[in-house]
């Protein structure tokens, strides 16, 4: 019998009004908005639904409106049914995938990300950092020019390897915006800058990933109850000691996506569900491995065309 993987979205996917249809839907969404604006201090579910992009797209305000939204969907799979034998989330999404397999409770999750989204903003004040996604060009070249900019303009490094076809750089303002052009000019077909507020993964983030190791240590750490592809190494991992680690190297570390989705499929994984806001992922999936069966759930649109295509796999 075929595998599943849970996989679990990160920064950029939010929208206002998400996780609305569970909510008015679902208890479990119900109870878990309402334990997370317990945890946070104000109302981050209503941020979700009614309020402004700019509140939204705020770093510490995004990351665990993006968890909270993907932790509901996964219960709510796993409600029908659904189950993991394995997971992987890129960057703030592999939070949300510890959360899933039992490694860390919901509520230090959604406190946690909440400090690592301020932590990351105040490491680089908004405008003096930036990022681009860079399409069409072999990660050798983006590297040796990221490399080449970092020594002559301002620091720059390749830090989402997320697809054949697309890797993501971060850095200085300047850094970034030098690559970015150099890199079309040596052949990408795109350099898109990035509308990000810090340059994450980047070694910029060091500050942030020294204040999250300290947040950590407060946290309560299980052994995950099935393997969790690690962004930094895309090794498979279940001790909890060496995934509190992972988390604090992967604050100023690229995260190795590609790595991830090949871990999950070497173990057997054939069908990959994509859980929280967007199909990111998915598009990534088909430009790893097109065999790859892809699906997702974002609202219950989605989630009821996931449950009616698993019934048939």
């Amino acid at each position: 019998m075929s595998k599943t993987a849970f996989i679990f979205p990160g920064q950029g996917a939010q929208s206002i009004g998400m996780g609305k249809d569970f909510y008015d839907n679902y208890d479990i969404a119900k109870k878990l908005f309402d334990e997370a604006d317990e945890a946070l201090g104000y109302s981050i579910k209503k941020m979700c639904f009614e309020g402004s992009e700019e509140d939204l797209k705020l770093t510490a305000n995004t990351q665990p409106a993006i968890l909270i939204v993907s932790v509901i969907a996964s219960e709510i799979l796993k409600s029908n049914g659904i189950t993991a034998d394995i997971a992987g989330g890129h960057s703030l999404g592999e939070y949300s995938a510890l959360v899933a397999a039992n490694v860390i409770d919901f509520k230090d999750a959604v406190l946690l990300v909440h400090k690592r989204g301020q932590f990351m903003q105040e490491a680089v004040p908004v405008g003096e950092g930036s990022m681009a996604a860079i399409i069409g060009l072999d990660d050798e070249k983006i590297i040796s020019i990221c490399e080449k900019i970092s020594k002559d303009v301002g620091e720059v490094q390749a830090v989402n390897f997320n697809c054949p076809g697309q890797t993501v750089i971060a850095g200085t303002f300047k850094g970034v915006e030098a690559a970015a052009e150099e890199m079309k000019n040596a052949g990408a077909l795109k350099a898109v800058i990035l509308p990000v507020s810090a340059p994450f993964h980047s070694t910029l983030m060091t500050p942030a990933a020294k204040k999250l190791a300290v947040e950590l240590e407060k946290i309560s750490f299980r052994d995950a109850e099935f393997p969790i592809a690690a962004n930094v190494n895309g090794e498979l991992e279940t001790n909890a000691e060496k995934i509190k680690q992972n988390l604090i190297t992967q604050a100023d570390h690229p995260v190795k996506w590609i790595d991830c989705v090949n871990a999950m499929k070497k173990f057997g994984a054939e069908i990959f569900i994509e859980i929280g806001p967007g199909k990111t992922l998915c598009g990534f999936n088909k430009r790893i491995d097109k065999k790859i069966t892809s699906l997702n759930v974002e609202n219950i649109e989605s989630l009821n065309k996931t449950i009616d295509k698993m019934k048939n796999l």
